[in-house]
């Protein structure tokens, strides 16, 4: 691969990544605009077609505010580690071919994923402010909480696959939709996704009325962008792997390009989605957020885990080989 392909072929995902952040997130407030009985952003540009670009100019020439009891390294580099790691955990998604065709493509995206949490630990515990160390601790608590049950259920589907590559989802898919015969699953991922990428009504880490923001209370400007930015990522790429988990094409020969028009448009639905459940539900106390993991999701996956796992042994018929 020559140096020019090196530099282009990262480009081409990143570019229209944060493009599509841009606007998913003025796709979300007009969809709220319009479920309150209200317009939303329709002054700057074409029925408010460039309210993205002048808020992210708007925060990018924002003087940067930083604390001055605050670890200074560590207060800046945590935002860019979060942007970073919300890009690079696109790198096995087949959009309709992945960056890098990774064999364990299933357990790279649990790992990046895994990393987020140091990010927003940094940030709390660097801003030297107790309320955003509160909100840094509240929020690797439900991180780390729901990657139990998304572990778990990616678990699952690879035993029913039998690869750690996202491609064969698809031929697993070709005769009928995994949501289909697992939709307890499903539901169960698809609350779990809510709960990871801290959306309402699970946006315990951002509860404005008791933490003031949260873990990045102190950040300002272009700091709150590159946030900003990591989280509406994290929540497209949760919806398009919610998509190629469960919602995967059904033909497995059709063109790229057709096949990048039907991922593009399941993940659309299912971002939708979660804005009508931001619209609908009221905000989840903390113990019932914490009791709805431990309590109801965690026994029913090691429930299904084990049925996975034994399954093969039963229908078979022959004992396992230690």
């Amino acid at each position: 691969m020559c140096p020019l392909q090196m530099i282009m072929n990262p480009l081409l995902y990143i570019i229209p990544i944060l493009l599509a952040v841009a606007f998913f997130t003025l796709v979300e407030r007009k969809v709220l605009g319009y479920m309150q009985l209200r317009k939303g952003p329709n002054i700057v540009g074409l029925t408010g077609l460039l309210q993205p670009i002048a808020d992210g100019m708007k925060l990018f020439i924002k003087e940067p505010i930083r604390p001055s009891t605050s670890s200074q390294a560590l207060f800046i580099l945590t935002p860019m580690m979060a942007l970073t790691l919300a890009l690079m955990i696109w790198i096995p998604i087949p959009m309709p071919f992945m960056l890098s065709n990774l064999n364990l493509g299933v357990l790279f995206l649990l790992a990046i994923s895994s990393l987020a949490v140091y990010s927003i630990l940094g940030s709390g515990w660097s801003s030297n402010s107790k309320y955003a160390l509160i909100g840094a601790l509240r929020a690797v608590a439900q991180t780390i909480s729901y990657e139990v049950t998304l572990g778990l259920i990616l678990l699952c589907l690879i035993l029913m696959t039998g690869s750690f590559t996202l491609m064969s989802f698809n031929m697993l898919q070709e005769p009928m939709w995994l949501i289909m015969p697992t939709w307890p699953m499903a539901a169960m991922w698809f609350i779990s996704t809510l709960a990871e990428t801290n959306r309402a009504p699970f946006d315990l880490t951002e509860g404005e009325s008791e933490l003031v923001s949260g873990f990045n209370v102190e950040y300002a400007g272009g700091p709150f962008a590159l946030f900003f930015l990591a989280e509406y990522s994290n929540i497209l790429l949760m919806n398009t792997l919610s998509a190629i988990l469960f919602l995967g094409t059904t033909i497995n020969h059709l063109q790229p390009e057709l096949l990048t028009i039907s991922l593009m448009m399941k993940a659309s639905v299912l971002s939708l989605l979660f804005l009508w459940v931001r619209a609908s539900y009221p905000r989840f106390r903390y113990d019932q957020l914490m009791h709805l993991i431990w309590k109801n999701f965690l026994p029913i996956m090691i429930s299904l885990t084990l049925m996975h796992i034994s399954m093969p042994i039963l229908t078979s018929g022959v004992p396992p080989t230690l």
